[in-house]
């Protein structure tokens, strides 16, 4: 699917979901968010803390695409944006103690052209869907007449579901994020750091065209046990085990969630190591296949098959989580977790998740990681991740 009709469909999808909240239009500042509506990408790692760039996506027609100073022309060839405007950014850095003054600047701007949408809800006032934004922000629109309702619904809806050309996209991103774990696995020798290693997945990663990594879960030995921790200048010795979560936005901003665990250098596994990786491996194989179409998320975690007492972390609080431009809708929690803490929904065709086992037994040395990337499709769940398991450790 050529990239300018995969960004009008997935704008389609959206402005969908804008129709059914009853909403004349979104306001998007997650730059993951202003990916999925406009097809544009512009220093998505300082927007994500730096509100400099956003998008106004009418229920029907194009985009007003409000970005950084000078940069209308990265806009260029993306079908969904109608209009480029630079934005107006009122964080302190920017405005200082003017931040209330161009807040109310930055409202009558989006008041002004939300206008030109408005008067499709038979003269109600407008109303608008808003992933993020500050109390001056929301203030200032309230004043202005404008309904501000929570746009995370919207969004979230339309991104759960992807069409052929977005499932293209992520095989190709995970086809470049595995050549790169085969790169950190023939340099997985002892001696090396923990960093060391982590470096080798960002440096063929990136020069496949990947763009950047959410986190640095790599660690080994002592480190992996509890999970969480990020890599570190610890040397990697024989006989660790080393564990890591790609968490990789790759190819046209799809991520990559695969976690593989490794055997280091030419040593046996020790007999706890073996139990750890057969009870993360069967968990993630037997929860794969309850991953069927029509199937409610209560369903699959009641089934879901847990590690044996002792060695289920409740660190691990999802059987599966969504993926697509970013860990997405749905959220499948584990039984020990889903009356307190979970929702309920259906596995549709189209959706992608990633299945999760942690296995880190408390108090104990070590932990072992493992997670897969699943599509579902109109038959059932199909395995997009292809990076061989630890021969060594599951044998």
């Amino acid at each position: 699917m050529p990239a300018a009709e995969l960004e009008l469909e997935r704008l389609a999808r959206l402005q969908h979901r804008l129709v059914a909240a009853d909403c004349d239009a979104g306001l998007f500042y997650d730059p993951l968010n202003i990916r999925y509506a406009t097809g544009t990408s512009n220093m998505s790692v300082y927007a994500l803390h730096h509100p400099c760039r956003y998008a106004l996506v009418p229920a029907q027609g194009h985009v007003t695409l409000f970005d950084f100073k000078t940069c209308e022309h990265l806009s260029d060839g993306h079908p969904g944006v109608g209009e480029v405007r630079s934005a107006v950014s009122w964080y302190h850095f920017i405005t200082g103690p003017r931040t209330e003054e161009f807040a109310e600047r930055w409202a009558a701007e989006i008041a002004s052209v939300l206008g030109t949408y408005a008067g499709r809800r038979r003269g109600a006032r407008p109303r608008l869907a808003v992933d993020r934004l500050d109390p001056l922000g929301l203030w200032a629109l309230e004043r202005l007449g404008v309904e501000v309702v929570n746009g995370g619904d919207a969004i979230g809806l339309a991104r759960a579901v992807k069409c052929d050309g977005e499932i293209a996209t992520m095989r190709a991103a995970i086809e470049v994020c595995e050549r790169a774990i085969a790169a950190m696995e023939a340099a997985c020798v002892p001696g090396v750091t923990e960093q060391e290693l982590w470096s080798v997945m960002h440096q063929v990663a990136i020069a496949g065209g990947g763009e950047w990594f959410e986190t640095r879960l790599l660690t080994s030995g002592p480190r992996t046990n509890p999970w969480y921790q990020e890599c570190s200048d610890r040397v990697i010795r024989e006989g660790d085990l080393v564990a890591f979560d790609t968490d990789h936005v790759g190819l046209g901003g799809y991520t990559v969630d695969v976690s593989r665990t490794w055997l280091a250098g030419d040593v046996k596994r020790t007999a706890e190591q073996r139990d750890m990786y057969a009870a993360a491996y069967e968990q993630v194989q037997r929860n794969v296949e309850l991953l069927q179409p029509g199937v409610t998320f209560a369903e699959v975690s009641q089934r879901a098959h847990l590690p044996p007492d002792g060695l289920h972390s409740p660190a691990n609080a999802c059987v599966a989580h969504g993926m697509g431009l970013c860990n997405e809708y749905p959220l499948i929690l584990n039984r020990d977790q889903f009356a307190s803490d979970g929702y309920d929904g259906v596995l549709e065709p189209g959706m992608v998740l990633c299945v999760e086992s942690l296995v880190a037994p408390q108090g104990r040395p070590e932990a072992v990681k493992l997670e897969e990337q699943v599509l579902i499709t109109p038959t059932g769940p199909q395995v997009l991740s292809a990076s061989p398991f630890c021969e060594s450790l599951l044998s």
